[in-house]
């Protein structure tokens, strides 16, 4: 029986900044995300192919082999964009139950893909929606290339649940996916029962949340083929300053 998917809630490009502000998160078509960065869709299709060169993740704590990861972190404002020297991810454990309180080192973003044009473009572009928000300043970022397989039978994008990332903004790209069935977004408020579903399909739409106002989640994924993946890319942004273990940082 085919697989029943509720599409995404898409919001108007004109609309973003009203949709942050009324509802926490907005959902915007891949033109949209083309129009308001001012890219290419070949562009981003460029970026597409370092998805398959990504090594597993080596710190899941249920044992699972279904992730690969790489990560790159940016300090970003609506004009500039500086790669800062390669660091540990880390989150406390009252944000990410499962992986909190470890400091994990993932391997870097190829060089190749963060020289890219587009690249620059996409990360300013947030920077200026957050600071649109919030008022300018620097956006500390951090950039996560996932691909979650089916390599046991079940991949599951978010194995610590319905979460917060401990951030201000979360971007969620749907690069791409191929041979899967499940893998459903869904976003609820911090204070209330409220909350949408939906399936996120065409690559580069992108969910876009103030991480202060929901918390979210993926649910896993199954193959309907051999091999089935599903690709995102993850842009936090926080200001202030990376979240970094305090034992560490003293």
């Amino acid at each position: 029986m085919p697989q029943n998917t509720l599409p995404p809630p898409l919001t108007a490009p004109e609309q973003l900044n009203a949709a942050l502000h009324a509802q926490g998160f907005a959902v915007l078509s891949a033109a949209s995300v083309g129009a308001l960065a001012g890219i290419r869709a070949e562009d981003l299709r460029a970026l597409e192919s370092s998805w398959d060169d990504l090594p597993p993740d080596q710190h899941l704590k249920d044992g699972g082999r279904y992730r690969r990861r790489r990560h790159a972190s940016f300090e970003v404002t609506s004009q500039n964009l500086s790669a800062v020297p390669h660091r540990a991810h880390w989150q406390p454990l009252s944000y990410n139950a499962l992986h909190g309180g470890m400091q994990r080192w993932f391997d870097p973003m190829a060089s190749d893909v963060v020289a890219q044009t587009a690249w620059s473009s996409l990360l300013r572009w947030l920077a200026r929606v957050a600071s649109d928000a919030q008022g300018a300043q620097t956006w500390f970022t951090e950039a996560h290339q996932f691909r979650i397989d089916t390599t046991d039978g079940i991949g599951r994008p978010t194995p610590e649940g319905a979460h917060r990332d401990g951030v201000n903004w979360v971007a969620v790209f749907l690069v791409g996916r191929h041979g899967i069935k499940g893998g459903e977004t869904r976003v609820f408020d911090v204070d209330s029962p409220r909350g949408q579903r939906f399936t996120l399909s065409e690559p580069w739409s992108l969910l876009l949340m103030d991480d202060t106002r929901v918390i979210h989640e993926t649910t896993p994924i199954q193959p309907e083929q051999a091999g089935g993946w599903r690709d995102t890319l993850v842009i936090t942004l926080r200001s202030g300053g990376f979240l970094d273990d305090p034992v560490v940082k003293s």
